[in-house]
């Protein structure tokens, strides 16, 4: 009777694994409404990644590396997969078997960030090198670059060339263009505000020269604040910590004879005063949102702002954006790159992600993609119960129980006709 019971057990095993091996082995995600098509393995995020898949992707990579995760194969592999064959990045390729248009195809700022993710999670230095080589070859006559190859320089795309350069170890200084010997600081610091511009505009930047002057940008501003401290998307912060405030930028320098370290203590000192202003946040400087809190624009701002060792200065938007008030977490649920956003300033801040006004941000984070190859603090635990991404370890459990399963129905039948006998 024993044997029985223990052949239909082992035979409904071996039914379920039958069953669960495909789904198992199932790739991809569902597709996001529209696009037809399912979303690859490996993508963070559901939404459609036509205009910021790398993006997205390799700041969820450096937020996780940053809070000592380990990101899954499978989502490395996507990001790397996505380099063209000059070395460059498009916003988001589907299908990789194209060539990709190197003139407007092609994105500063994707490079850029992939690069910096890429060097982050290592074991793709070859990756990395031709997206440096990318970036060299791209730079403008003025230092800096534009969002894409032959563009006018941003203050954004520079400074995202600028992180790339200092995570690979390359001095931005060194780094001049062919025809004019400038460097990227060179084209930043030819964006900043100076004491000829309004009092309360004074260490911002501009986004771009224009005719009628430079008009200060907090997105910009928050980017080229970084920059200009040769720092990338997630600067070394350990140490740092103060309560001194922030240097207003000094009177009766020029963009000429200002040093970078100068001009980055402007800039904070902006940010530090827009944001105690607006109630310790930065407003959408999108059209027809000027009274709406800008929270992705908030966290580069405390990004910014750690980089530079003024914590206390951080300290107040930090909370808000943790904040009922704020309601941050609302604005990122489910999207990786706002994840990451609020993880990297958190991480900077010298605050806690996985406690982010009661919540984990890391967790959430995590589970926008494919289960991470290894995880520390208390989600873990958690990680280890979810679905796998598909790298092989869920599908070998799989198999190896359907294994076990059908040796027992062999041993058990073996032993039935031995009794037989």
């Amino acid at each position: 009777m024993i044997v029985r019971r223990s052949v239909a057990a082992l035979a409904v095993s071996a039914a379920l694994c039958a069953a669960a091996a495909p789904a198992a082995l199932a790739d991809g995600k569902p597709a996001p409404k529209g696009s037809g098509a399912a979303l690859p393995k490996g993508l963070y995020g559901t939404k459609d990644p036509k205009f910021d898949g790398v993006w997205r992707q390799s700041l969820a990579l450096l937020a996780q590396d940053a809070v000592e995760v380990t990101p899954a194969k499978s989502a490395v592999d996507w990001l790397a997969g996505q380099q063209c064959a000059d070395g460059g990045f498009a916003a988001y390729r589907a299908d990789t078997a194209k060539p990709c248009d190197a003139k407007k195809g092609e994105f500063s700022d994707a490079t850029a960030a992939a690069v910096q993710a890429l060097a982050a999670v290592g074991g793709r230095a070859k990756a990395v090198e031709k997206g440096i080589g990318w970036l060299k070859r791209n730079q403008n006559e003025d230092g800096g670059w534009g969002m894409n190859p032959g563009g006018a320089s941003d203050a954004n795309s520079t400074s995202a060339a600028v992180g790339a350069l200092a995570a690979t170890s390359v001095d931005p200084a060194e780094v001049t263009s062919a025809e004019s010997g400038k460097t990227p600081y060179d084209a930043l610091l030819g964006l900043q505000l100076g004491c000829d511009a309004k009092a309360d505009e004074r260490g911002a930047f501009a986004y771009q020269k224009a005719k009628g002057g430079p008009a200060a940008n907090d997105l910009a501003t928050a980017s080229a604040a970084l920059a200009v401290r040769g720092s990338g998307l997630v600067p070394d912060t350990e140490g740092k910590g103060s309560a001194a405030e922030p240097k207003p930028l000094a009177c009766g320098d020029s963009a000429k004879d200002r040093t970078p370290e100068q001009a980055a203590e402007g800039a904070a000192d902006y940010l530090a005063t827009t944001m105690a202003g607006h109630g310790d946040h930065l407003l959408s400087a999108m059209p027809g949102a000027k009274d709406q809190p800008d929270f992705g624009g908030t966290a580069d701002a405390i990004v910014a702002l750690s980089a530079g060792g003024h914590r206390t200065a951080a300290a107040k938007p930090l909370a808000w954006l943790q904040s009922k008030e704020g309601s941050a977490v609302a604005w990122a649920k489910g999207d990786p790159g706002a994840l990451a956003k609020l993880v990297l300033a958190s991480h900077a801040a010298g605050g806690d992600p996985r406690d982010f006004g009661g919540v984990d941000l890391v967790r959430q984070l995590n589970a926008t993609g494919p289960k991470p190859q290894a995880a520390s603090g208390p989600e873990a635990s958690a990680e280890s119960d979810k679905k796998d991404d598909g790298d092989g370890n869920g599908v070998w459990w799989v198999v190896g129980i359907c294994a076990v399963a059908g040796m027992g129905i062999g041993f058990l039948i073996s032993g039935r006709k031995k009794q037989r006998v």
